[in-house]
């Protein structure tokens, strides 16, 4: 039935998550935070909320890029007690931080297996919204970049997920059709209902245990079973 499969990177394959948690604990010591929060969980806390919310807001197209990359951070240091973070500041640690995040090999339980048995079955591209410089060092750093035939990043695109248009341009890059064409993605908004709204089917990967599904064609709460769907 499906001929080429739309596969998003972030927390779907490579464990995005657990990586950069590993990276903030880096990134802490080596800006010596303790000076400015009396615990890691302290600086860290702060970072998820502001970092989702703003991702939030970039896939939605009401933010920029440079926006996320300044404001990610300046919102929690800000909390930091004497410590009053400049653009110049963000912007370097910003920088350490990515170099920290692309640089580790960390994939999701069951990724390597899964794309193992759907390389031979499907044409594989991957569909992200992350950053260009960023993407493709984490594709290496984790020896998945073999996987894809195609990479398809919002910021080739000219759009994120979820809009239409992404989905529009991945199927003009990729060549596929909408019928033969399956998305796989862990995040209802970008990946499922996005996907959606463009005419594909699509295989929600419930990595986070939400009761929620928006009436994906598959679903799965695992990577190993996906094996067993497709």
């Amino acid at each position: 039935m499906y001929t080429d499969l739309f596969v998003d990177f972030d927390d779907t394959i490579y464990n995005t998550r657990g990586n950069a948690e590993i990276a903030l604990e880096e990134l802490f010591n080596d800006f010596e935070l303790h000076r400015y929060f009396k615990t890691l969980e302290d600086f860290t806390i702060p970072y998820w909320e502001t970092n989702t919310q703003l991702w939030g807001q970039y896939s939605r197209g009401e933010i920029d890029r440079d926006y996320l990359i300044v404001e990610r951070f300046r919102r929690p240091l800000a909390e930091g007690e004497g410590l009053e973070p400049t653009r110049e500041y963000c912007l370097k640690v910003s920088d350490h931080f990515l170099d920290l995040c692309s640089c580790k090999p960390g994939l999701v339980e069951g990724a390597r297996e899964l794309m193992d048995y759907l390389k031979g079955k499907y044409r594989l591209h991957m569909c992200s919204n992350g950053f260009h410089e960023v993407q493709y060092k984490k594709l290496k750093a984790s020896n998945t970049d073999h996987y894809f035939q195609t990479v398809i990043l919002s910021e080739d695109a000219g759009v994120n997920k979820p809009d239409p248009a992404f989905f529009e341009y991945a199927l003009k890059q990729t060549g596929a059709s909408k019928a033969s064409t399956l998305m796989i993605g862990d995040n209802l908004h970008t990946d499922i209902m996005g996907a959606q709204s463009a005419g594909l089917d699509t295989l929600f990967f419930n990595r986070w245990q939400t009761n929620e599904a928006h009436n994906a064609t598959f679903y799965a709460d695992t990577l190993k079973e996906i094996m067993n769907i497709l």
